[in-house]
């Protein structure tokens, strides 16, 4: 009877490894609860979708894609958690996240030890790629999207700018990467604020601008507090605008968001035939419109997929194969355009206006 018990102990750990085999396991870190679930809540539908999409087309040289969500919530302490879990597990060659610069920045020296390869569709802090090999985006960075915003504010003759910033990587990278620009253009910083994630009054702040008589509020944050900001503005009587993190469907809930304007990667009104299909099949199974951060994490894990596959699975090789992506030829032809990355693992990619009108988000000018 022992023997039997050994002899099927065994058989099943060899099934169990067949079957393993046989799949592509791409973890995808985001915050799933906490501030943060509302953008979590795209990236994970984006990525079941885009595992369904590939499985039904027969997978990768016949491997199938199992995505294996992991809450982070946001959070630096959990987010070390989650990465030395993955870092230790054999069947994980590639991971897809996580969502915040902070997160990245957290988990980057964790993977970069265990040589495991990450790509993150949604963190736009300068220091992430550069500072590690294994460390990816399909996203632009800070740097470009600060400078991006303040051209726009100059030609919009948005010469007088208040900066209401989080204390975080993501808004600290992009407000300073604003200030540059801004500086470069002659445009004057009226006064630079902070506040902390979870505030709820940003009075205090706000008063000291109105005495100062700005022609724009950079918001360079999240759309949480983002959205409270804009109501406890209204008697600022000026136009918000701020970057990739204010883009959510949370802020049409509001009136006060009425004229805000953000930067965004992606806007269907610009979208390609298949990025339309995307936007469809998104709609058809969530009864909801994607946002950019569904769109990246879409293509993310097409990329991730691919390079899991091609790499058989070796930390080593995913990392040879991304890294040989860095042309218009040899990019990855995803729903956003195609990707393709630089020594660092940047990649370029176009930024859009998108303006709050009639309680919809619409193309900016």
């Amino acid at each position: 009877m022992l023997l039997k018990t050994i002899i099927a102990a065994l058989l099943f750990s060899v099934a169990s490894f067949a079957s393993s085999a046989e799949e592509i396991i791409i973890p995808v870190v985001s915050p799933y609860s906490g501030d943060l679930k509302v953008y979590g809540e795209m990236i994970e539908n984006a990525a079941i979708l885009k595992a369904e999409h590939i499985n039904a087309a027969g997978g990768i040289d016949g491997k199938m894609v199992k995505i294996v969500l992991e809450d982070d919530e946001g959070k630096e302490q959990t987010t070390v958690t989650i990465a030395n879990k993955l870092t230790q597990d054999p069947r994980v060659s590639v991971v897809v996240g996580h969502l915040t610069s902070s997160a990245c920045l957290a988990a980057s020296p964790i993977y970069k030890d265990a040589k495991l390869c990450a790509i993150s569709p949604t963190a736009t802090n300068p220091k992430l790629a550069v500072g590690s090999p294994y460390y990816f985006r399909n996203v632009f960075t800070d740097a470009f999207q600060g400078s991006f915003l303040a051209q726009y504010a100059a030609n919009k003759g948005l010469k007088k700018i208040a900066i209401l910033h989080q204390v975080n990587d993501y808004s600290i990278a992009l407000k300073d990467a604003f200030i540059a620009e801004a500086e470069k253009l002659g445009l004057t910083i009226v006064g630079v604020e902070s506040y902390q994630a979870q505030a709820t009054d940003f009075k205090p702040q706000l008063t000291k601008f109105k005495l100062r008589r700005p022609d724009v509020l950079f918001v360079p944050g999240y759309a949480p507090e983002g959205k409270t900001i804009a109501v406890q503005a209204k008697d600022l009587g000026v136009p918000m605008l701020g970057g990739d993190g204010l883009e959510s469907d949370i802020m049409l809930e509001i009136p006060e968001s009425e004229g805000l304007t953000v930067t965004t990667p992606f806007f269907a009104a610009k979208a390609s035939p298949e990025a339309k299909a995307f936007i469809e099949s998104f709609h058809a199974k969530y009864g909801k419109n994607p946002d950019y951060m569904a769109v990246n994490t879409y293509d993310a894990v097409g990329m991730a997929a691919m390079a899991a596959a091609k790499a058989h699975g070796d930390r080593e090789a995913v990392r040879s194969f991304l890294a040989s992506i860095t042309s218009p030829e040899t990019a990855y032809a995803g729903i956003a355009g195609p990707t393709y990355f630089d020594e660092h693992g940047d990649c370029l990619k176009p930024a859009f206006i998108k303006t709050v009108q009639g309680g919809k988000w619409v193309a900016g000018e």
